[in-house]
């Protein structure tokens, strides 16, 4: 990989307190305990969900946003983007994607993008909207809209409530999950953020081939994925993503 990029500082202004106490939006929570090995283990995660998704300019200045220890960082720089910024609040985490020459730093979410205007091409939060409540999420969603430059993209996602397996179990279990979506209302969300061009796509979690398991969750699922679209025509509800998360791809006009 090439060397490090030179990333400069931005002065910090006042810190913003975000309702989420235990698992803050702008700090990435998902690496495993042994935060190393979550390089290999996340990279084929990200390749599946969320390259398909960026333009094919790899000069495309993207940010991401609560980018953790750098996984998805570092798959985009694999990829060949040649221009990403990655921040996180938790500078403990931002350390260990210096180390591995990747070009990210610590930052709080909301006062950074206060800064920015037409400046990206993609903004990913890295985080679940969720650990954001409705109100803190519309604001967000604006200032990644202001921070984007015409035509440019955000990718989000959020906890997808349409699955009745999961989706209550995705609100109880953590105290700063403040709410869950469907393909529709994370589609009002990123409305009421400005965006008008979206598209919702489900999240996949069987993306390791190489683990035989990894067939019986994709076949289980989609069987169950499928008997539950069928119910919920039968209720007139038209749901299409039934995935543990829902994400979305929106367009700044």
């Amino acid at each position: 990989m090439s060397a490090q990029p030179i990333v400069t500082e931005r002065a910090a202004p006042q810190r913003r307190v975000l309702a989420a106490r235990l698992e803050p939006f702008d700090s990435y929570w998902q690496a495993p305990a042994d935060i190393e090995a979550g390089y290999r283990s996340f990279a084929a995660y990200y390749r599946a969900n969320y390259l398909g998704h960026l333009p094919e300019d790899k000069s495309a200045k993207i940010l991401v946003v609560s980018c953790g220890p750098g996984y998805l960082v570092e798959v985009l720089a694999q990829a060949g983007y040649k221009n990403v910024i990655g921040i996180d609040s938790d500078l403990a985490k931002v350390e260990h994607a210096r180390r591995h020459n990747l070009p990210c730093e610590a930052a709080e979410a909301f006062p950074y993008l206060e800064k920015c205007r037409a400046e990206f091409d993609v903004i990913i939060p890295e985080q679940e909207l969720n650990h954001l409540t409705h109100a803190e999420t519309i604001e967000f969603l604006q200032l990644c809209h202001a921070a984007l430059r015409p035509g440019g993209r955000t990718i989000v996602y959020a906890m997808n409530g349409a699955n009745p397996f999961v989706g209550a179990e995705n609100l109880a279990h953590n105290i700063d999950h403040f709410y869950i979506v469907t393909e529709y209302s994370l589609g009002q969300l990123l409305q009421l953020g400005g965006f008008r061009d979206i598209k919702p796509f489900a999240l996949k979690l069987y993306v390791f081939w190489k683990n035989p398991l990894n067939y019986v969750g994709l076949a289980v699922t989609g069987l169950l994925e499928f008997g539950m679209r069928i119910l919920f025509r039968m209720y007139g509800k038209k749901v299409k993503v039934l995935s543990k998360k829902v994400a979305a791809v929106a367009i700044r006009s």
